[in-house]
């Protein structure tokens, strides 16, 4: 993927593309040297994927209301939650 492409990409279609290239690879079917070609591509969207997210994870920010009331301003951790939890309100 170049840098290019990734310019405009959206996350769901790189993810998207990161997914067709894994089940090609599964599939057995590629060549050696094709494999090597998916691989390298699914590299670079993984890289590319991990990039947004982190992005994504620094941009994001919530809030709160602290015992007095006021608002307050926190950044949302991620790693701390689990997948099926829902946001604190």
């Amino acid at each position: 993927m170049t840098k290019k492409d990734q310019i405009n990409k959206p996350f769901e279609a790189a993810l998207e593309e990161l997914e067709n290239v894994v089940e090609r690879l599964e599939s057995g079917d590629l060549s050696l040297e094709d494999s090597l070609a998916a691989f390298e591509k699914g590299v670079g969207l993984v890289k590319y994927c991990n990039q947004k997210l982190t992005e994504v994870e620094k941009k994001v920010e919530f809030l709160l209301n602290d015992k007095e009331g006021r608002l307050q301003l926190k950044t949302l951790d991620m790693a701390s939650r689990g997948e099926d939890e829902e946001p604190e309100e």
